[in-house]
């Protein structure tokens, strides 16, 4: 049993209908979506009988979190078919998270993550670039075949490119409507909030939105949008985990999650886009892309002297003048710049960060 999680939008759906008609038998496998009119009569477990039955050997269930007591009836299926694969969606994080915790003896949960600047190449333009690690990418290996100028593909990728759908038209119109879903559904369903909240969360993405690189002081904010301090906490802390923002800590001594939020950012810069357009601060756009791309396979904690601090390396991200004044001489500082096509000594281009998954 495999569960895979995700924000709204990432592709999960997509992804489970392309391996099911690239590498499966189609007589075996099955796909659900939990929120079917099917099921207010029927159960799944109902069902995964009925499929094992005929010979079924994957099931696919789409959004598991719109199905009451999901949790018990997958553990249910899991032990009274052990030879049936069965794969669960869930575009509420916030739920599947909650449920999961139910199922961690049966289930490998994995998370999605939209589009990197490198997926985003080959699927929106055909373009076959390798992954490269941070090793490669901090000592200028990274190579773009049959790309002579990244600049305007990153730009673009900035704008519309971390969600497949983006691709299509009407980008910004799904991705409002995903922004809405999450805030006046999703949360509010999770944590037992009211409408009104949902009204302070959207007014909370704004002023992020708008900020240079945000450094929240909790105190005025819960004023400004008349909550508590501790409710404050647990707004920015649900729209984490639905995969509306992310927080930047600090030095965590080692126990990953648990420092001192130094910066809050936008989850990606598709988001950024959609709520502010052109107006948006040029360095909040930056840095909120340098976080969202290496977050996945990296502990990013924030410097005191630079930026970013990935294990023994520092960064500081800007433009195409940016001065190295912050940084130490010392092999592992390095600036990070915007608007260049090529990386020389310890300079390094923003979107060579888009390759590391």
């Amino acid at each position: 049993m495999i569960g895979i999680i995700g924000a709204r939008g990432v592709g999960k759906k997509t992804m489970i209908l392309q391996h099911i008609k690239e590498k499966l038998d189609s007589k075996k496998a099955l796909y659900v979506s939990a929120d079917d009119m099917y099921f207010s009569e029927k159960r799944l477990l109902d069902l995964a009988d009925s499929f094992y039955k005929n010979a079924g050997e994957y099931l696919f269930i789409d959004e598991i979190h719109k199905y009451t007591d999901w949790s018990r009836e997958l553990k249910n299926i899991y032990d009274s078919f052990p030879t049936l694969k069965v794969v669960f969606t869930g575009s509420s994080v916030l739920d599947i998270l909650k449920g999961s915790a139910d199922l961690s003896r049966r289930a490998i949960i994995y998370k999605l993550q939209g589009l990197s600047f490198r997926e985003y190449l080959k699927f929106y333009h055909k373009y076959e670039i390798e992954a490269y690690s941070l090793e490669q990418i901090v000592n200028n290996e990274v190579k773009l075949k049959n790309i002579q100028h990244p600049l305007p593909l990153f730009n673009d990728y900035l704008k519309r490119g971390y969600y497949p759908f983006g691709i299509e038209n009407e980008m910004n119109l799904r991705l409002g409507q995903i922004i809405v879903q999450t805030l006046e559904s999703d949360i509010p369903q999770y944590a037992n909030l009211n409408v009104g909240t949902s009204r302070k969360l959207k007014r909370l993405l704004s002023i992020i939105a708008e900020s240079v690189p945000f450094k929240p002081n909790f105190s005025k904010i819960a004023e400004i949008i008349n909550v508590s301090r501790n409710s404050l906490d647990d707004y920015f802390s649900h729209m984490e985990k639905a995969g509306l923002i992310g927080q930047l800590r600090n030095e965590t001594s080692g126990i990953r999650g648990l420092g001192k939020v130094d910066k809050v950012y936008l989850d990606n810069t598709n988001i950024i886009f959609n709520i502010v357009g052109d107006k948006s601060n040029v360095g909040n756009l930056r840095e909120t892309f340098f976080f969202n791309q290496m977050r996945v396979k990296n502990d990013v904690i924030s410097s005191s002297k630079a930026d970013f601090v990935i294990e023994n390396y520092t960064f500081e991200i800007g433009g195409k003048n940016k001065q190295q004044d912050q940084i130490n001489k010392d092999g592992k500082s390095f600036v990070v710049k915007d608007d260049i096509e090529y990386g020389y000594l310890n300079v390094i281009p923003l979107w060579a960060f888009g390759l590391n998954y």
